[in-house]
């Protein structure tokens, strides 16, 4: 008897598994236009998303007057055939730590202009999210634009939040959102003999256990984009956006040193930014490896499951680099 009781409780947890409810996928948009390609169309068609979070603007200081001005609108070039579309607006720390800020000018102007895009596309949304690295000495200027915000558009308001705002929410404060999400990358020095400064983690070890007693419902995003360090006389000058090993392993003018690190051979020209032979390039990705064991990390120290998993960002030089049925499989660790 005990041994069919053994039997059963094994087949019941086996059940119960199988029948747990996994977060759902959501992508970060952010580029200018707004237009899918094939890939991308069919990438969110594949895995029933429901929602996208669309960069609408960033927020900066004008280098002459000091306001605080929209940078870099979003232009729909076609209509998101999306259940529905939450605007972020990035807002640089910079205009947080602005001694004189007008909050209250600033909160609406923020979301005057959400609307002003919202209505020359026919869109309306039912959440808006804020996407701002705040620190401590611009902590007051942000919970209170938060709350100014939140009070004007009388919508639901995410924020994203970061590890260091995990593990020292006591001091950095924690604002007043329906929920957050978790930015989980990012997360080193950008270095020439660092490791990866998208996903190291050992760093992400630090902060995370942290997550059980962090008081705000949160949803997680992961990154699927690489770049490439640029690398002088043993110095950084600079970070390329939208490199992988295999797309410069089709140039002549890089040669491949080792797994991730290239020499340039040749003087050119590439995206707009001069190379000069002698060069080093240091390309950082994310693998499949890397986004299993991020998902299996936050799956194991969160104290309640997330609802969505945001991949960070949808564009087809970042989804050709990963099987068809990655982000099932990462939302299946949750």
């Amino acid at each position: 008897m005990k041994k069919y009781f053994l039997y059963l409780m094994l087949f019941l947890f086996t059940v119960s598994c199988s029948r747990k409810e996994h977060p759902v996928v959501s992508f970060y948009y952010w580029k200018t236009n707004f237009s899918l390609s094939k890939l991308e169309k069919e990438t969110v068609e594949d895995n029933a998303v429901q929602k996208i979070y669309i960069r609408y603007f960033d927020i900066d200081l004008h280098p002459k007057t000091e306001e605080a001005f929209p940078v870099s609108p979003i232009h729909f070039l076609e209509k998101p055939n999306i259940k529905e579309i939450v605007p972020v607006v990035f807002i640089k720390n910079k205009v947080m730590l602005k001694s004189n800020l007008d909050i209250e000018k600033l909160a609406k102007q923020t979301f005057d202009f959400v609307n002003l895009i919202n209505t020359k596309n026919g869109f309306s949304c039912n959440e808006i999210q804020i996407d701002c690295d705040w620190t401590l000495n611009s902590k007051d200027n942000y919970l209170q634009f938060m709350e100014a915000f939140k009070r004007m558009s009388n919508k639901k308001l995410s924020a994203t939040i970061r590890l260091h705002q995990i593990k020292y929410f006591e001091k950095t404060a924690i604002p007043n959102v329906d929920s957050g999400v978790l930015m989980y990358y990012n997360m080193g020095n950008i270095a020439v003999n660092a490791p990866n400064s998208i996903y190291d983690r050992s760093i992400a070890e630090r902060y995370i256990k942290s997550l059980k007693k962090y008081p705000l419902a949160l949803n997680f995003a992961l990154p699927i984009y690489s770049w490439g360090i640029h690398i002088r006389n043993n110095k950084v000058i600079g970070l390329r956006s939208k490199m992988s090993v295999l797309d410069l392993q089709k140039d002549k003018k890089f040669t491949l040193e080792d797994e991730t690190n290239f020499v340039v051979t040749t003087s050119n020209y590439r995206n707009g930014t001069f190379y000069k032979k002698g060069d080093e390039l240091k390309i950082e990705a994310i693998s499949k490896k890397d986004l299993k064991e991020m998902a299996e990390d936050l799956s194991e120290n969160s104290a309640v499951q997330p609802k969505e998993i945001i991949f960070y960002d949808l564009d087809e030089f970042n989804i050709k680099n990963y099987e068809k049925t990655i982000f099932e499989q990462v939302v299946s660790c949750f």
